[in-house]
């Protein structure tokens, strides 16, 4: 008798004919991935662009302007969206779906926008949306949320999300380059949205936490629902203070338990000190750390902006469609769901041009403050309510940047006035 085992066999794949809407920066990212990989037996049949006059590297031939020729050609079981219209693609997607057509999106704003439809058409029409590009470009850090964490209890999710703001940030910090400057850098390397209001003032990043939070807690929330800001307030007086406490600013997205019930989630600029895995995540890159009751902490780190970095997720989307791959949305439907709260408090460092723009009011108790003129700062304990009901911290010449440490847990507040003789620094 033989001894040799008997091999498995894998599942047959399925071929794969896309329909590709937009050919932008990630879409031509992706033509030019799927031109190497012939083994993945997917080819675009057809590119749907919005402008038939622009001057592009490929015949005119793979081009339309009709999305009904994609939409409704029963040959195209796969569509993949690109654009960056987020109602437009909204439609191009539910349209999809009803047609039972399995949808790779990398939309971070029309996913976070219409996540609970686009849960209910997955369902109703059977059919497969995948969207790993939507998050940190090349970190798969939503398939990693869905499968490793399944039964691993999440405690946190904290990370540099967007890639455009990092850069900017690395470029003002370590290069001394203006506002201005490396923002114009970060577009003409294709890392910026193209309306960059979406990167600089905390948008994208709002948008890709709302996605993680349904994966990592089973928590639906749009941005709205918990605080966020960008980078546009920071000033280079900011960066020197945290250069003489040898800290750098990242713009840092978390969601936290606060307790067995809650969470907290927010998007805002933090100082990180050398000891802290964000530290040297620089230029476009992004990173995440999770923590969990029985893995402890996990440091994901990749390109989080360009076009080949979020192309390969799209590509690695497509190629899980040939097995059949879907998201469970496991965390989602258990019964036990934490809920978003604003019920935690923050230690933040806030600056203004004038000391009368801060809120002295809003604060818990002040530790450390400062005081001449043009720059003028406190640091202080604030509860997130304040931050959620009044937004004085995002008026022009006022940056607020979080401790590193930023939750304050199990604290009891003894105010002298308004002012504490506690220096406790800003880290």
């Amino acid at each position: 008798m033989s001894t040799k085992s008997k091999v498995p066999v894998l599942p047959v794949s399925k071929n794969l004919t896309l329909g590709l809407f937009g050919f932008g920066v990630v879409g031509k990212g992706l033509y030019d991935v799927l031109q190497s990989t012939p083994a993945l037996q997917a080819s675009i049949k057809k590119i749907c662009i919005k402008n038939e006059g622009k001057q592009r590297a490929i015949s005119k031939d793979h081009f339309t302007t009709h999305a009904s020729e994609l939409l409704n050609d029963e040959s195209i079981n796969v569509i993949v969206e690109l654009i960056d219209d987020a109602d437009a693609a909204f439609a191009i997607v539910k349209e999809a779906l009803q047609k039972g057509k399995a949808v790779v999106s990398a939309n971070k704003k029309m996913i976070a926008a219409h996540f609970e439809e686009l849960l209910y058409l997955q369902h109703e029409y059977n059919a497969t949306f995948l969207y790993e590009g939507s998050c940190c470009a090349s970190i798969p850090i939503i398939r990693n949320l869905e499968e490793y964490y399944d039964n691993d209890l999440l405690s946190s999710v904290k990370g540099i999300i967007n890639g455009s703001t990092n850069y900017i940030l690395t470029k003002i910090f370590e290069d001394n380059l203006s506002f201005k400057d490396a923002l114009i850098q970060a577009q003409q390397l294709g890392f910026a949205e193209s309306n960059p209001a979406l990167d600089i003032e905390g948008h994208d990043a709002a948008n890709k936490l709302s996605i993680l939070l349904a994966h990592a807690f089973g928590s639906i929330a749009s941005p709205s629902n918990f605080i966020y800001n960008g980078i546009t307030g920071i000033k280079q007086s900011d960066a020197e203070v945290a250069k003489q406490k040898n800290l750098k600013v990242k713009l840092v997205a978390t969601a936290q338990k606060i307790n067995d019930n809650e969470l907290a989630a927010f998007v805002l600029p933090q100082f990180v000190n050398s000891q802290d895995d964000l530290y040297n995540v620089i230029n476009e890159f992004n990173g995440l750390v999770t923590e969990s009751s029985f893995a402890d902490k996990h440091f994901f780190k990749g390109k989080g902006a360009g076009a080949y970095p979020t192309a390969a997720a799209v590509l690695s989307d497509i190629a899980a469609l040939r097995y059949s791959y879907k998201y469970e949305y496991k965390k989602y439907l258990q019964e036990n769901k934490l809920t978003l709260s604003n019920n935690y408090y923050l230690k933040v460092f806030v600056s203004a041009d004038n000391i009368d723009k801060i809120n002295k009011d809003a604060f818990e108790w002040i530790e450390e403050w400062h005081n001449e003129r043009g720059n003028c700062w406190v640091v202080g304990i604030i509860h997130a309510e304040k931050l959620i009901q009044s937004d004085w911290w995002k008026a022009d010449g006022v940056s607020l940047i979080l401790s590193q440490n930023a939750i304050i847990e199990n604290v009891e507040y003894k105010k002298i006035g308004k002012m504490s003789l506690q220096l406790a620094g800003i880290s």
